[in-house]
C-alpha cells in the first residue's frame, strides 16, 4: 500500500505513521516541516493554508490518504478535490465533538451532527470537523471514511490530559481524585485508533464510524490508579464527591483532565454506542497498557509533553488543589 499522511509528524498523524511502516507500507508524509517525521518515510513540505501550499502534491498517486485536519475546512476541501483522480481512498481523521449537543447516552453514527460547509474557514472545532467531514464526501463519496475519534490519549500526547495526570501522581502526596471512582470513561489509546483506521481503510470500508472504546472499558478510578501504581505508588489518591468539586468553582475536563461528572455532558463525552466500530474489528488495549506506555514516553521527554499551539493548557494549581483538600 502506498499511503499519502497528510500530517504525520506529531500524535495522531505519527502513530498512523509508525502503524503503517511497521506493516511494510510506502508512506509519504506531506508536513510544514516544523517537525521530523518517523525514520523510513518519504516527505514532502507544504502548508495548506498559504498560496501555492499543496504544490508539492500536484504529481504522485497513492491508494489511501489519512487527513487529521482540525482547522478551516477549506483546506480539506482542496487536497481532497486536488487528490480525488490519483488516490483510491480518503480517510478524515473526525471527532464525535460533530454530533449536536446534547446527545443521549447510547448515541451512535445516526445521531444528528451540526451544521459544517466545506467551504468555510475556520469557524469553531466541531464545525470545522463536520465542514472538513463533507469536503472528503464531496470529492470522494463512498471512497471517503469518517473517523470520529472520542477522547485520544497514549503516547506522543499533545493535548495534555494524560500526561497532566502522570506528572501530578509522580509528584506523590494527597491527590484530588474527582469521583465517584467507578465513573466510566471512553477514549481510544491513539496506537489502537491508528491500527484500527489503516485495518479499515484497507478494508474498503466507507462512512462514518464513532471510534472509541466501549463506556465502561475504563473508568476513573482505574485510570487513575494505574497513573499511580506506574509513577511510583507515592501518590494518595482522595476520592473526593463531584458536588464539592464543584462547589469549589473546579473545572472538568480542563483543570480535572478527562473527567466529566455524572450528567449530560458526561453522557455526550463518555456514553456513546460503539457498537459499529466494534463489529468492524476495533480493539482496545487494557488502561494499564497505555498508561505505562505513555509514562515511558514521557520519561523518555524529561517530564514535559508537548502541547499544540491551539491546545490550552491543562491541570489543577497546587493552590486549589490543597485548599479543596483542606491541607
Amino acid at each position: 500500500m502506498k499511503l499519502l499522511m497528510l500530517g504525520g509528524t506529531e500524535f495522531v498523524g505519527r502513530a498512523i505513521t509508525e502503524d503503517a511502516l511497521d506493516r511494510g507500507w510506502e508512506v509519504t508524509v506531506f508536513h510544514r516541516g516544523h517537525h521530523a517525521p518517523p525514520p523510513g518515510t518519504t516527505a514532502l513540505h507544504g502548508d495548506r493554508t498559504a498560496p501555492g501550499g499543496l504544490d508539492a502534491l500536484a504529481e504522485g498517486e497513492w491508494d489511501l490518504v489519512v487527513d487529521t485536519w482540525s482547522a478551516a475546512p477549506t483546506a480539506v476541501r482542496d487536497t481532497a478535490r486536488l487528490l480525488s483522480a490519483r488516490a483510491g481512498r480518503y480517510v478524515y481523521i473526525s471527532s464525535r465533538s460533530v454530533y449536536a449537543y446534547p446527545a443521549p447516552p447510547g448515541r451512535g453514527e445516526d445521531t444528528p451532527v451540526v451544521e459544517g460547509s466545506p467551504d468555510a474557514g475556520p469557524v469553531a472545532y466541531a464545525e470545522d470537523k463536520r465542514g472538513a467531514e463533507l469536503a472528503a464526501l464531496d470529492a470522494f463519496g463512498d471512497r471517503a471514511l469518517l473517523v470520529r475519534a472520542g477522547l485520544i490519549i497514549g503516547p506522543y500526547e499533545n493535548t495534555g490530559r494524560l500526561p497532566w495526570w502522570l506528572n501530578r501522581t509522580a509528584r506523590g502526596g494527597p491527590v484530588l481524585a474527582p469521583g465517584p471512582r467507578d465513573l466510566p470513561i471512553q477514549y481510544i489509546d491513539v496506537r489502537d485508533l491508528a491500527h484500527w483506521t489503516l485495518d479499515a481503510a484497507e478494508a474498503g470500508r466507507a462512512g462514518a464510524y464513532d471510534v472509541v472504546s466501549a463506556a465502561g472499558h475504563a473508568t476513573m478510578g482505574s485510570l487513575l490508579e494505574a497513573c499511580a501504581a506506574v509513577t511510583g505508588g507515592g501518590a494518595d489518591l482522595r476520592w473526593t464527591d463531584a458536588a464539592v468539586i464543584e462547589e469549589a468553582g473546579i473545572e472538568p475536563w480542563t483543570e480535572l483532565p478527562v473527567w466529566i461528572p455524572a450528567g449530560e455532558a458526561h453522557d455526550y463525552m463518555h456514553g456513546g454506542n460503539v457498537s459499529k466500530a466494534l463489529a468492524a474489528g476495533l480493539k482496545c488495549r487494557p488502561v494499564d497498557e497505555t498508561v505505562a506506555d505513555t509514562w515511558a514516553w514521557l520519561r523518555s521527554l524529561g517530564g514535559t509533553a508537548p502541547l499544540r499551539p491551539d491546545r490550552s493548557a491543562k491541570g489543577l494549581s497546587p493552590e486549589r488543589e490543597a485548599a479543596l483538600l483542606g491541607l
